[in-house]
């Protein structure tokens, strides 16, 4: 915990659902949180449910400006980067794909050009996904040497991101004051997500409201867990950069959970049921756009290099999840829950 009192720390994407758990997550460990992001896109969202904008360096900026994105870089001179801005939605992808390109790879590219002319020691983490893996008709876990792909512009551009981060590791960062690293996370799930198009979201609005949830995929398997689990990961793997190893770690981790807690769209929606009395139903969709059936992810990088391994399996997180969207639903304080969890979890260590 003491490593990061007083780091400063800049987090693209502050805005967004992960990035605003991280921010607080910092807050409670002592950081200086700096960001840089869009205003957010959804309404509720949990950056302002849980007030952060008046607790960090709040800065509104676009990373597909390279011009705002080297100014804010000069202006905080980080010693931790977290880059978690992004389009984060498969459908949307589809809907927007250049979207997708600019603001994944575009916006990476400019944090790591700016990167490059930085004259400060920083340890450099840039979030892509589960997805950037060549989809193959096997049930085998990923492993970070596995060839990357993706089918749809998200997952695509997210492969892309992992390509553009590993030549800057390559040509410009290997003897420099930056290190890199790049973070492949599974499906977060956690309170405080208002996506469009996202289960849970999905699941919470029409759980309350009495609707029944249409659900596309029922037998889609994905590497679920709570979205405390990978941000510690990437807390993790930013300290070890920082350490006198940090060459060894300047690589890909991938963070999900245990093989065994890998389910399906029908069983988190089942379990979900367990907590919150819902509906659902099957809506086909003959002509939607292709998602990955299965996805598994190999951890053991992680658990080896950094000593990280998933502290709440499928079961807790569904229900944590669960309970902070009830909480918030029968009028409960989105920041008290959202701490509270925090607390939870860290004491669980």
């Amino acid at each position: 915990m003491s490593f990061w009192t007083g780091k400063r720390v800049l987090v693209t994407g502050h805005t967004g659902f992960k990035g605003s758990w991280l921010s607080e997550i910092l807050l409670a460990r002592g950081s200086d949180v700096y960001g840089l992001a869009l205003e957010p896109e959804t309404n509720p969202a949990l950056f302002l449910q849980i007030d952060l904008e008046d607790r960090i360096d709040h800065f509104v900026g676009d990373i597909r400006d390279p011009v705002v994105v080297e100014e804010r870089l000069k202006a905080v001179r980080p010693d931790v980067v977290l880059h978690l801005a992004a389009q984060p939605l498969v459908r949307s992808s589809y809907r927007s794909p250049l979207e997708s390109w600019t603001t994944n790879v575009i916006g990476t590219a400019n944090i790591l050009e700016a990167l490059r002319r930085f004259d400060h020691r920083c340890a450099v983490i840039i979030v892509t996904t589960d997805k950037v893996y060549k989809i193959r008709d096997s049930e085998s876990p990923f492993c970070e040497s596995d060839r990357l792909g993706g089918y749809d512009p998200y997952s695509a551009s997210k492969a892309g991101v992992e390509i553009v981060a590993d030549s800057y590791r390559m040509s410009f960062f290997p003897d420099s004051c930056i290190r890199l690293a790049t973070a492949r996370s599974g499906n977060a799930i956690g309170g405080g997500d208002w996506s469009k198009d996202r289960l849970f979201p999905d699941l919470a609005r029409a759980f309350s409201k009495g609707d029944s949830l249409k659900i596309r995929n029922p037998s889609s398997v994905r590497p679920w867990q709570h979205v405390l689990d990978p941000l510690i990961g990437y807390l993790k793997l930013a300290e070890a950069l920082v350490s006198k190893n940090s060459r060894k770690v300047a690589a890909s981790f991938n963070f999900g959970p245990e093989l065994r807690d890998h389910k399906t769209v029908g069983e988190l929606v089942g379990t979900s049921a367990q907590h919150w009395q819902g509906n659902w139903e099957y809506l086909s969709e003959p002509k939607a756009p292709y998602e990955a059936k299965r996805l598994f992810l190999d951890i053991n990088r992680a658990k080896k290099q950094l000593g990280w391994a998933p502290r709440w399996d499928f079961a807790r997180a569904v229900s944590e999840t669960v309970s902070w969207y009830k909480h918030v639903d029968h009028g409960g304080d989105p920041a008290e829950k959202t701490r509270s969890q925090i607390t939870a979890f860290e004491s669980e260590s």
